[in-house]
């Protein structure tokens, strides 16, 4: 473990933020992306080492005991970046891609997401080096509940609150809490978001990322003068976030023209239905093959001739490779860091609106925010109590980018991230440094 907050003794930025045009990757991408929002902001380089730097990071061994009896080593790793305004927040992962640099870069957007919608929280992030899919749910089990006995010294409802993300589902968050609350020695329900309704979770939870860049989506279409009822959609990724989103997006009136996943794509250019869409993925786990579409190759997904592109899977999938031929005119970051600062400013030149995923993917974290509420206070809300208070936050959090972008001349991306850094800066600043 390491607590590197006494980085402000140095006295530049760090190495990687200088080098991030090098190799692209989500660490570097963050980076980059703050290291812009510190000279906007002319902010030191003594805060800028230490936002650029994890607060506290864990690395560690789970060992996972198979049904057939033989013994596997995983990695696992917590990185909680911030904690200037309130405990860390975050998604555990479950990926064989998990490492340690991805954990510090959305940890790192974790702690601006939750800024921009004044959350009060800092970001962390969690994973495990590991494919669900290639495990029982009794392997899956133990293997959680050991990562969770190996972290517990920096978790807790007021330290670090984990949420489900990739590979990981109310299930794994309902282990880690009866984990947590068995060596507490009584029940702990804000130790963790996302849990399932009976152990206290959230009413609209499960869908809140979904809702929060539908809402979003909408307010960016009229933004650039398209009708959404009039408008095509193409979503990439068909998980927890994209599933959601499309069917929003179509209750909407938008026609979602094209859906890929992890194994191919499908498009219809009258439409999906995206109900018989679920039907078939629930059926045979893929998009693949789905009676009512034709078949689409993944990457030229991103290219289709749509409005509105949502990226809703990994990282770095718009890049200088393929922005040249986006034809959507507003992508809504559904993933975390989908779009590569060079991808950035190919769109921004093309007149293409990027709304980042700091302010369109944060919806999980409201809801989130919400639920560690109401487990606090033990009352729990109605699902039209929470989802029009997720509303009220994403719009309100938009017109404050929009306006702020719009009066400095900047991408939102660069307005979304200058706000959140500033906001965390002050932070800082009122707090002071200890000793």
């Amino acid at each position: 473990m390491t607590d590197l907050l006494a980085a402000t003794t140095m006295s530049t930025a760090p190495d990687a933020a200088a080098s991030v045009d090098h190799v692209a990757t989500p660490l570097t991408d963050a980076r980059s992306q703050l290291a812009e929002a510190i000279s906007l902001l002319g902010l030191s380089d003594g805060l800028h080492q230490m936002l650029a730097t994890p607060r506290r990071e864990l690395s560690v061994a789970v060992p996972l005991r198979m049904d057939s009896g033989e013994s596997r080593l995983y990695l696992g790793y917590r990185v909680q970046h911030n904690f200037s305004r309130g405990p860390a927040k975050g998604g555990l992962r479950y990926a064989p891609n998990v490492n340690i640099d991805e954990v510090r870069a959305l940890a790192m957007w974790m702690t601006w997401k939750c800024a921009l919608l004044d959350v009060p929280y800092g970001g962390a992030k969690g994973g495990i080096a590991i494919d669900p899919r290639e495990h029982s749910m009794a392997e899956l089990e133990r293997v959680t509940r050991r990562y969770t006995s190996e972290i517990l010294p920096i978790i807790g409802p007021e330290r670090d609150i984990p949420a489900p993300d990739i590979g990981t589902d109310e299930q794994t968050m309902a282990w880690i809490m009866d984990t947590y609350s068995v060596n507490s020695g009584y029940t702990v329900p804000g130790i963790v978001t996302g849990k399932p309704i009976a152990l206290g979770g959230s009413l609209g939870r499960a869908s809140a990322t979904s809702r929060g860049v539908t809402h979003i989506a909408l307010a960016a279409l009229r933004h650039v003068g398209l009708d959404p009822a009039r408008s095509t959609a193409a979503v990439q990724g068909f998980g927890k976030v994209g599933a959601d989103a499309a069917r929003f997006l179509s209750e909407a009136g938008v026609r979602v023209t094209a859906i890929s996943d992890q194994y191919g794509a499908v498009s219809n250019d009258g439409g999906l239905d995206i109900g018989a869409l679920s039907d078939h993925v629930r059926a045979t786990g893929s998009v693949i093959g789905f009676a009512g579409a034709e078949p689409l190759d993944g990457a030229d997904l991103l290219t289709h001739d749509v409005d509105l592109l949502v990226p809703a899977a990994v990282e770095g999938v718009l890049h200088d490779g393929n922005a040249t031929e986006v034809r959507a005119s507003v992508i809504v970051e559904g993933a975390n860091g989908p779009t590569t600062p060079a991808a950035d400013r190919i769109l921004r030149e093309r007149g293409i609106l990027v709304v980042p995923d700091i302010l369109a993917n944060a919806g999980g974290v409201i809801v989130s925010y919400f639920e560690w509420v109401q487990a606090n206070q033990a009352y729990w809300w109605r699902a039209d109590e929470v989802e029009s208070r997720l509303e009220e936050r994403m719009l309100s959090a938009w017109k404050h980018v929009l306006g702020y972008a719009d009066a400095r001349g900047l991408s939102l991306r660069t307005a979304a991230t200058a706000l959140a850094v500033e906001r965390v800066a002050e932070a800082h600043r009122l707090r002071g440094l200890y000793p």
